[in-house]
């Protein structure tokens, strides 16, 4: 693919009418999958990342409250603004209490135990701001 169709792919899916839709479901999918990992095996996700099991557990059930949330949000119509402004901050919230865990030294975990948590911290930021700028295109077009 050239750079320039990567461009007008990239500027298509931005202005695509069910981007914010979309964003938020993806939200709804990764928090599934990382909450489904994390209850499936905590012993073995234990064991392999250092991370205490109460943590996987705990983190697992919220993960899947979660995304049962954010997928309700996302069959809204119209979506409900506040609420998703309110995902936004608590997805920045979860990318800063991922990095604080890590710095904290309250745990010590594996190697694979720091790539997870953040990939997780780096994928709820983005998600945040890829909410965060479906909200302003929401809010910039017309309501006709």
């Amino acid at each position: 693919m050239s750079s320039s169709s990567a461009a007008m792919t990239s500027a298509s899916f931005m202005s695509a009418p069910n981007f914010l839709r979309n964003v938020l479901r993806l939200d709804a999918l990764s928090c599934l999958a990382c909450g489904a990992l994390q209850l499936a095996v905590p012993g073995t996700l234990t064991q392999l990342m250092k991370l205490p099991q109460p943590l996987v557990v705990f983190t697992g059930v919220f993960l899947l409250l979660y995304a049962a949330l954010v997928a309700f949000i996302s069959t809204r119509r119209p979506l409900p603004r506040k609420a998703i402004a309110v995902l936004v901050a608590g997805n920045l919230g979860w990318a800063v209490a991922c990095v604080a865990l890590l710095l904290s030294g309250e745990i010590n975990p594996s190697g694979l135990g720091v790539a997870y948590v953040l990939t997780q911290a780096v994928t709820v930021a983005l998600l945040a701001e890829l909410q965060f700028l479906g909200l302003r295109r929401a809010a910039a077009q017309p309501a006709w």
